[in-house]
């Protein structure tokens, strides 16, 4: 049986990785508090591999109470101390104050997940873009829509959503399907997209 090919950016026999790229990377999501959860995991993840994020996803949704906005939006600097002591996930100071922010950020925006989500997906024109990458130079870091998410966002409050965290963002959560040319999931994704659309 031969190999599955994959995107170029996923290594070879890493079975989170395999396991991400293959039931996760760009499956459109609309469920709003998973957006929210992403748009945070892609802001803690800058600087750092993603490979990193993913290993601490399981602690990250204890700590963070599943990254429920609301119970997030009332935290003290208590469980902020207590969050940045716990060693299941990335204690930058930064990176801990943001997702707690923009709970609040989005709480401010009135709260509504179904609304931020399509909030969110306003960006990607509401509809799954479909690209055609081949090599590994061949993805962007940014685009003119991650550019205006960026942008918007931080007009709201929002903090580690720079453009080159949104375009990841929008990959990961299917507003762009970046399966590379040659990937088994290339098409699996495109025609699931396809029934997203709204």
């Amino acid at each position: 049986m031969s190999e599955k090919i994959r995107c170029p950016w996923c290594p070879p026999r890493d079975a989170l990785y395999e396991a991400y790229h293959d039931e996760e990377w760009g499956v459109p999501v609309r469920d709003g508090r998973l957006l929210f959860e992403m748009l945070n995991l892609e802001g803690a993840q800058a600087g750092l591999s993603w490979r990193t994020v993913l290993g601490k996803r399981p602690a990250y949704r204890e700590i963070f109470e599943n990254f429920d906005p609301a119970k997030l939006a009332a935290w003290t600097e208590e469980p902020i101390s207590a969050a940045l002591l716990n060693p299941g996930i990335i204690r930058n100071r930064l990176k801990v104050r943001a997702v707690v922010r923009n709970a609040r950020a989005l709480q401010a925006f009135g709260g509504d997940l179904d609304a931020f989500s399509r909030y969110l997906w306003s960006f990607a024109d509401n509809t799954p873009q479909q690209n055609n990458r081949t090599d590994l130079g061949d993805y962007p870091t940014r685009s003119e829509a991650s550019d205006a998410m960026s942008r918007a966002l931080k007009k709201l409050g929002f903090t580690f959503v720079g453009s080159t965290i949104c375009y990841a963002f929008m990959q990961a959560v299917g507003m762009v399907n970046d399966h590379s040319a040659t990937c088994f999931r290339r098409e699996p994704v495109r025609n699931l997209a396809a029934k997203w659309r709204l």
